[in-house]
């Protein structure tokens, strides 16, 4: 990487003014709620110039600034920003470009709509037995074995398998992906240093290979998949080689990060608050609701970045054309104005609407999917696994990222039937 001058990146870092906050710091990481709310108390809308972007810490005004069609994506002036001219040459960004997460209209509306039908309401609701087949599968797997890592073994195998059948992976390849782990700090508003890069360039390159053998092999046999699909629309001129990549990569890494995380730190909470896990285990119907808390009350999506794409007041502030917003959706989601005790977990809150899954055109395509999943994994384990120890519930090990709140791993034992 002869030109990439991460150290320059590094130096312009260290000679700005002192953020508002670290997100790199660990403490923040494993716990970013009272930063949150110590920044709330400040102002709904607050310039971070150390970050050059404001942070957005109410629940009222993230949803206005999502809704807003004057805030949108300028991905490639959001990474010069973080670091320089020319960094748009690297892989890992040149293709999370042409994803319809980092598109505005038309071009968004033209990727989403290729893959709505596949994710809409009708559709997911008939996989939710494939689901709750699958959850069955793998504890039938794990339940002798009276261990496990719940990240590892359970939190990232099941959406994993689901994202792979509905993508067209092969079952003899799906495998290869629950060992495939994700690097999400490009998403981060600090940047990566050299060797982060590296690592997401490396990850691009990897599994682009793979889906580029793919789409080859459904050309020559297609089948009654998404990737055959869009590799038909393709092949008609709808998508060019590198939008078909990236739009298919997106689509198995969003596929599978919200949830995993949705398990992973809803276990965690569950196993933190005694009292509304004996709630949950005692009326199993509470499980819809506790799955929306849970997303509420640890969200794997930490903020959402916007764009103003012309000078717009917002909350008695004027942001001008061209500044980024981070949408601090956690703080939202924890916002005392808008969620009664917003620190305690409650399975019996009502018109509980939290802003985890974002908001306006970009909201996750994901969504009903992924709360399905949820429910079906914490009835599997409830169910199945009643007596389940957590042996790092009090220091668990989280992953260092800002943008994706989840946990590397989680322990845990119970007594094998």
């Amino acid at each position: 990487m002869e030109d990439l001058t991460i150290d320059n990146v590094a130096d312009k870092v260290a000679k700005r003014p002192l953020p508002l906050f670290n997100p790199r710091d660990p403490d923040f990481i494993r716990d970013p709620y009272p930063t949150y709310h110590r920044l709330r108390r400040q102002s709904p809308l607050l310039w971070d110039p150390a970050g050059n972007y404001w942070l957005a810490t109410s629940y009222d005004v993230c949803s206005e600034i999502l809704r807003d069609r004057r805030f949108g994506r300028r991905y490639e002036a959001h990474i010069e920003n973080i670091y320089r001219r020319g960094m748009m040459d690297q892989t890992a960004f040149r293709l999370m470009a042409m994803t319809m997460l980092m598109q505005e209209p038309p071009n968004h509306a033209r990727l989403r709509g290729l893959v709505t039908e596949a994710f809409s309401a009708r559709r997911v609701v008939l996989m939710r037995q494939r689901i709750r087949t699958l959850v069955g599968d793998l504890l039938d797997q794990l339940v002798p074995r009276g261990t496990m890592d719940v990240i590892r073994d359970f939190a990232h195998v099941l959406p994993v398998t689901v994202i792979c059948d509905m993508l067209g992976v092969p079952a003899e390849d799906t495998r290869l992906f629950h060992e495939t782990t994700i690097s999400t700090r490009m998403l981060d508003p600090v940047p990566m240093n050299e060797s982060e890069l590296r690592e997401a360039n490396a990850m691009f390159e990897e599994q682009g290979a793979y889906f580029t053998n793919l789409f080859e092999r459904r050309r020559r046999d297609p089948e009654d998949d998404l990737i055959t699909a869009l590799v038909q629309v393709g092949d008609g001129g709808g998508l060019t080689d590198d939008e078909l990549l990236a739009n298919v990569w997106l689509l198995f890494a969003a596929g599978h990060e919200t949830t995993r995380n949705l398990i992973g730190n809803g276990l965690l909470a569950l196993h933190r608050n005694p009292g509304q896990l004996a709630r949950l285990q005692l009326d199993p119907s509470l499980i819809p609701s506790a799955v929306t808390e849970l997303l509420r009350y640890d969200s794997p999506v930490q903020f959402v970045g916007r764009t103003a794409l012309e000078d717009t007041d917002i909350a008695g502030t004027t942001i001008a054309e061209g500044q980024v917003v981070l949408c601090l959706v956690g703080a939202a989601n924890r916002d005392p104005a808008k969620f009664g005790e917003p620190d305690l977990l409650d399975f019996g809150r009502s018109n509980n609407r939290p802003l985890s899954f974002g908001g306006g055109i970009h909201f996750c395509l994901g969504a009903q999917l992924t709360q399905i999943e949820g429910q079906e994994a914490f009835v599997g384990i409830l169910s199945r696994l009643p007596g389940m120890r957590l042996h790092d519930a009090d220091e668990p090990s989280w992953q260092p990222n800002f943008a994706i709140h989840g946990l590397k791993t989680l322990m845990a034992s119970w007594d094998p039937a």
